[in-house]
């Protein structure tokens, strides 16, 4: 018999060996010898009141035994020699949409503009110690995507577009801890993501499918509304049957080529804002109510906020604790910046994306004359802004958080995790009204909310500009586009994902719907 229980475990009980078996005897009402063993399928943290909690949602296994094996199996097969499906991109959506097309029997053929991970590295390199920026090999282009140095949050609410579990046990195959299995807030961390990713190529190569690195795609052979073929950067020419669009949201260049060659797309909302970083300490005291350094059996802890302002939303973005700030510039002349986590998250600040929300029909008025393109171009602008503010290179403008909504200039700033440095800068002049004005009443707010988090300790670093794509490129119920026979617009670049697991369950079901066409 196999029954399924909630267990509630203070600190000092969680230091207990064996205290969920006794926890679960004593609910069942049964001797713990009649229990084989006790499987957790669930652990949360409760840290609303003093007395932090641990939530466990386990499968008491009585007089039965625990399954060996999951109940996944990835079944992948030789496709040298298969039909081709060709995959532009190589992110989460792309990555798996290959391993879904290899599993189903078809071969990918894919073409990723920038570098495979080793080698990426010393690009990024090249951006945090000489503020130059590859425009195909950055933090956002290469092997895996913007997702391999990040954080690795695995936590969607995208519930309904796939098997979330499916996309874990994956994972777990290629190499992740099974913690993720069980984790309420799962992530992987920047510096076990490379591997993971390197695993997943290996699969791909192992059975037969190709993966080309160094390869921009830059122009589509269009006849009769279906894609014949596509152009790459060397010259090369390559006939497709179906091509599965995986490029991610900061691909500017390919949303300009569609538009050019008036492929449909519509401009889309979207959020930007800035990154505030604070010590882990400060957040650590707040969310578990301790004066001092937090209990050992305590992550770093994290925090959500939101709150309308003037009829939007302003809230906190892909937040990471014990983490570090990076430049996610995709070109010279901008700056961008994100967050990421190793994956024991002990760096000792902690940082977030504090965006306000952006209505493509209200707020853009300026730049109507871009049709499709009228966010992009305002993401451009923005970017620029903070790249002549941070002094022209990859120093991020900064501002203390007090003096951002006190609208006052700051004499000087705290240490940040952010390796090209920054610049002093009056972020609250700088920021277009519509964000900037949202951002200082929603930090005041938030203040009220989580008690010392409203600082001066804490420095905001402009501009959060990248948090999901400005532009939709839309598509049929069968997933291709609505226009052009043969392009299946995928993951957050299509403007159908919203991080790692949102754009590897839509590059799964991209890859089983362009296979459908044969």
């Amino acid at each position: 018999m196999i029954k399924e229980i909630q267990l509630r475990v203070n600190l000092i009980e969680e230091l207990k060996e064996d205290i969920l078996l006794y926890k679960a005897s004593k609910q069942l009402g049964i001797d713990p010898k009649e229990i084989a063993a006790v499987k957790v399928l669930l652990k949360s943290i409760d840290a609303r009141k003093k007395d932090v909690i641990f939530n466990y949602k386990v499968a008491v296994y009585i007089d039965e035994a625990v399954p060996e094996k999951s109940d996944y199996i990835f079944d992948y097969q030789d496709v040298s020699a298969a039909k081709e499906i060709h995959i532009i991109g190589f992110g989460p959506a792309g990555m798996y949409a290959a391993l879904r097309c290899v599993e189903l029997g078809y071969k990918p053929i894919v073409l990723e503009r920038g570098k495979n991970v080793q080698d990426r590295r010393r690009d990024l390199k090249a951006i945090n110690q000489d503020h130059i920026v590859h425009e195909d090999s950055n933090y956002c282009f290469g092997e895996g995507g913007a997702g391999t140095y990040s954080d690795g949050k695995l936590y969607t609410r995208s519930l309904k577009r796939g098997d979330v579990r499916r996309i874990f046990e994956n994972l777990v195959y290629h190499g992740t801890s099974e913690q993720i299995l069980v984790d309420a807030h799962p992530h992987i961390g920047t510096n076990k993501l490379p591997k993971i990713v390197q695993n997943i190529r290996e699969t791909i190569l192992k059975f037969g499918g190709e993966i080309h690195f160094g390869t921009r795609v830059v122009d589509f052979v269009v006849q009769n509304n279906k894609l014949r073929a596509i152009q790459l950067q060397n010259g090369q020419e390559m006939t497709v049957n179906a091509v599965i669009l995986a490029t991610g949201h900061s691909a500017r260049d390919i949303y300009e080529l569609l538009h050019k060659k008036e492929i449909r797309m519509k401009a889309k909302s979207f959020a930007m804002g800035v990154r505030v970083e604070h010590p882990q300490e400060i957040i650590d005291q707040i969310q578990y109510h301790c004066s001092g350094e937090r209990h050992e059996l305590l992550p770093p802890a994290a925090y959500s906020l939101v709150q309308q302002v003037n009829n939007r939303g302003v809230y906190s973005f892909c937040m990471c604790p014990g983490g570090f700030i990076v430049p996610a510039a995709t070109a010279n002349g901008e700056v961008v910046v994100n967050g990421m986590s190793p994956s024991r998250r002990n760096n000792k600040f902690a940082n977030s994306g504090i965006v306000v929300e952006l209505d493509i029909d209200r707020d853009f008025k300026k730049y109507e004359s871009f049709g499709a393109l009228k966010g992009l171009e305002f993401q451009k602008d923005l970017e620029k802004t903070s790249f002549y503010a941070g002094g022209r290179s990859q120093q991020a403008p900064a501002q203390r958080l007090v003096d951002f909504v006190d609208g006052k200039l700051s004499t000087d700033l705290n240490s940040t995790s952010y390796q090209p440095g920054l610049n002093s800068a009056p972020l609250h002049s700088l920021l277009p009204k519509i964000i900037g004005s949202r951002l200082r009443k929603g930090f005041a707010a938030f203040g009220e909310k989580m008690h010392g988090y409203y600082t001066n300790e804490a420095n905001i670093i402009g501009v959060e500009s990248r948090t999901s794509s400005p532009i939709n490129i839309p598509r049929k119920e069968n997933l291709e586009h609505t226009d052009i026979d043969g392009l299946f617009p995928c993951g957050e670049g299509g403007g159908y994902a919203g991080g790692i697991v949102s754009a590897a369950m839509d590059g799964e079901r991209c890859a089983e719907a362009a296979i459908a066409k044969f």
